[in-house]
């Protein structure tokens, strides 16, 4: 069954992207759901001119993204958090740095990305380092970012 996305399903693709996916996936999930319709003849035409009409401004949505996507790079974000001290505990937290947490100290430095966009490797964040985080800032512009996590004193 092919399918216009209405909006991003994660694993499966971005908006107005034409995609095949089993019937009931589409027809019990995503088109009840409004993340997608029906792939039909017309509806390809008008996405079409939709997608040509839209190249011209997402050539200033992706160029916006890359200097966002270098101002991030550069900075240098260390997120704090309580720490277990002591030779048993070592370098453990108390809870875990997410994504969110992530999505704050970005906030905190003049950056809003949401945290649905930011994904750290090995998920949730459990001892004190350096980790990296992946950032999608538009669908064709990611950036990598080293973060810290050091213990609150």
């Amino acid at each position: 069954m092919e399918l216009i996305l209405k909006q991003d399903v994660e694993n499966l693709g971005f908006k107005d992207d034409i995609v095949s996916v089993k019937n009931g996936y589409g027809r019990n999930f995503l088109i009840p759901q409004g993340q997608a319709v029906m792939a039909t003849p017309s509806a390809k035409k008008v996405l079409a001119e939709t997608l040509k009409q839209r190249a011209h401004k997402e050539k200033s949505i992706i160029e916006n993204a890359e200097k966002t996507a270098e101002a991030i790079k550069v900075l240098d974000i260390k997120i704090t958090a309580k720490a277990g001290t002591g030779a048993t505990a070592g370098d453990k937290l108390f809870g875990s740095i997410t994504t969110m947490d992530l999505a704050n100290a970005l906030r905190n430095e003049g950056h809003e990305v949401d945290k649905k966009f930011i994904s750290i490797g090995g998920g949730n964040i459990k001892r004190l380092g350096q980790y990296e985080a992946a950032i999608r800032l538009h669908r064709s512009v990611t950036v990598d970012l080293t973060f810290e996590v050091i213990a609150d004193k």
